[in-house]
């Protein structure tokens, strides 16, 4: 009789199940070794976790830290930073707790698993990044620890020992224990010098390694010749003819194909309902083109839905996005005819550009519903096909002059006539528009281009952001730049970029070419250093920002505890401890609420 099946990932053939067994059988010996008083004097154990002590390297940091004057000085500055940061993610974190409270949907930063900086585990954070993770953290932690042990010497706190910390043979941390008899008597000042080292060092290695990275590393790179492919849709041409993520499209029936915008304007220049397309300069498909939409509006206007392929409008085959437009002509009101899984079904739907009416607006008091459902066909006379459409006839028209709408909104047919309001210099309608013809976002080819150049000049390379003037604002000072880099592993996800980048990696770097002097080194090293800056710089200035958390048992919480003593001695009451208990226990508290309902509320409230 069979017994229970057992999940895949468990099965005796999987390479989970042998990582857990093998790291029990470590555990087991690890508590056999302790126990057996077999472990050298320099080694703990907490648990799994392995602490290797060592007194080596105090000479070094006693010889660092004679100019003290200058140490003093800096760790002053870092005081400063560090209470600025403590404010910031106060706020950070309690404005974050609210918000969730708001809301019941869970956003994918938010999973608790996306809280982990574990490649493979975290959403956003892939294996093939896994070497510049861990570079970038066991340099922050070292940074960070030996900042703390250089300020120990600076303020003459004895240190007992120093040492990392290891899960198995991985090095997870690294810890300074100053004595505390020291410690104790150290002046206030001096704690929080020393308290605030850590992350201070941590802020300047994200410095220098965005300088480098921002510099010549970036700068010796640049983009590929061809399209982008960053995705590819199920059901889709590209699909169908292999074209996979990571491929760049070199040219189309034998037009070379030199940028993502290239690619639309040579398909628009074919009416050939099947094409030869070159992948990356040496290998030749052939993609017949269908119509496939690839977005829609939920219950939009026309009832079709992603993943339909649209084979007809009133009756006219279409195979391209040109044979689309042709089709509809001057009509606004046609009928689809819609495939999926081989069945074909007939809509009948307005064609223009889906949006919706915002209330006190010019078309809403011109009379048009408040709300979505309308579909704009044309504007004085001006046909409409999509969104973008709209946005340009808009875009010709002066604020105060009068227009007429021609618009759909449930089945009927109306005409508005609307005076254009103002907003920043240019003519405003007053809608929130669904990009796409009728809310529908479709493609023949069936590929999400890649922003290889837009990532590119945010790291500092060469690249134009001329069709991106907000990114392009950032990109123009090397605080801008940090800042966008921080977003870029979840920059699809926020809206900053349509990709997440998780460095030169998983294939990415087949966008990207080395030139210049460090050609000469070979792409592979060239892109092995971009990654472990770019990783080096986020993971130290992550472990700053958490630092900083004013709680306990972080370097936030012992800066609050110091700097709440000061502000306590000087108030016109006896001070006693338990007041400065009550502020650090009360902040501290307020923070793990805070973060626990920032990760955990939408899901709770569900």
């Amino acid at each position: 009789m069979p017994g229970p099946a057992v999940p895949a990932f468990l099965s005796p053939s999987s390479t989970l199940t042998w990582v857990l067994a093998g790291f029990g059988v470590y555990w087991l010996a690890l508590i056999a070794l302790r126990n057996r008083g077999l472990l050298p004097s320099y080694v703990g154990t907490q648990g799994p976790i392995v602490t290797i002590h060592t007194k080596r390297g105090r000479e070094f940091l006693d010889r660092l830290s004679k100019p003290k004057r200058f140490w003093r000085a800096w760790a002053n500055v870092g005081v400063g930073i560090s209470l600025v940061v403590m404010l910031a993610m106060f706020a950070v974190l309690l404005t974050a707790a609210f918000g969730a409270l708001q809301t019941t949907e869970t956003t994918q930063v938010q999973q608790p698993q996306n809280v982990l900086v574990i490649p493979g585990v975290n959403d956003f954070l892939p294996l093939s990044a896994t070497p510049g993770i861990v570079f970038g953290l066991l340099v922050g932690l070292v940074v960070h620890e030996g900042g703390h042990g250089l300020l120990c010497r600076v303020e003459g706190i004895d240190i007992e020992s120093m040492g990392v910390a290891t899960l198995a043979i991985l090095p997870i941390g690294a810890f300074v224990e100053p004595d505390a008899e020291d410690q104790y008597e150290a002046s206030r000042g001096g704690q929080t010098r020393m308290f605030a080292a850590g992350v201070t060092f941590n802020f300047a290695v994200t410095i220098v390694a965005f300088a480098l990275l921002f510099g010549p590393v970036a700068g010796a790179i640049t983009v590929a010749p061809g399209a982008a492919v960053g995705g590819v849709a199920p059901g889709s041409s590209a699909g169908e003819a292999g074209i996979e993520p990571n491929d760049r499209i070199t040219a189309v029936d034998g037009t070379a194909v030199e940028t993502n915008d290239e690619l639309s304007s040579v398909l628009g220049d074919t009416e050939a309902g099947e094409v030869t397309v070159e992948v990356d300069g040496d290998r030749e498909v052939t993609v017949e083109r269908s119509l496939l939409v690839t977005a829609a509006v939920p219950d939009g206007p026309t009832s079709v839905s992603s993943g339909d392929t649209i084979r007809a409008v009133d009756g006219e085959p279409v195979a391209t996005e040109a044979d689309f437009r042709s089709a509809v002509g001057g009509e606004e009101v046609v009928t689809l005819t819609v495939e999926r899984d081989g069945d074909r079904e007939d809509r009948t739907a307005p064609i223009g550009a889906a949006l919706a009416v915002v209330g006190d607006g010019p078309f809403a008091e011109a009379g048009a519903p408040v709300g979505d459902g309308h579909v704009v066909t044309s504007i004085d006379g001006e046909r409409t096909y999509s969104y973008g459409d709209l946005q340009e006839a808009l875009g010709e028209r002066s604020p105060g002059e009068e227009v007429t709408i021609v618009s759909h909104h449930d089945g009927d047919r109306e005409e508005y006539a609307v005076t254009l309001g103002e907003r920043n210099g240019g003519a405003f309608l007053g809608v929130q528009g669904v990009e796409g013809v009728s809310g529908l976002v479709v493609s023949d080819l069936g590929v999400d281009l890649y922003p290889a150049e837009e990532y590119l000049a945010v790291l500092g390379g060469d690249a134009d952001l001329s069709d991106n003037p907000v990114l392009a604002s950032f990109a123009d000072s090397f605080l801008g730049k940090s800042m966008i880099v921080l977003l870029l592993p979840i920059a699809g996800v926020v809206g900053v970029l349509p990709f997440n980048f998780a460095g030169f990696t998983a294939g990415v770097e087949n966008f990207f070419v080395v030139q210049g002097p460090l050609a000469g080194l070979g792409e592979t090293p060239v892109f092995v250093a971009a990654n472990l800056l770019f990783w080096t710089g986020w993971i130290n200035v992550q472990l700053g920002f958490f630092n900083c958390i004013p709680a306990f048992p972080l370097d936030g919480g012992h800066i609050l505890r110091t700097t709440t003593e000061a502000v306590v001695s000087r108030l016109p009451v006896d001070a006693t401890r338990g007041m400065v208990r009550t502020v650090t226990t009360t902040v501290g508290l307020t923070m793990l609420v805070s973060f626990l309902v920032m990760v955990f509320g939408p899901t709770l409230l569900s």
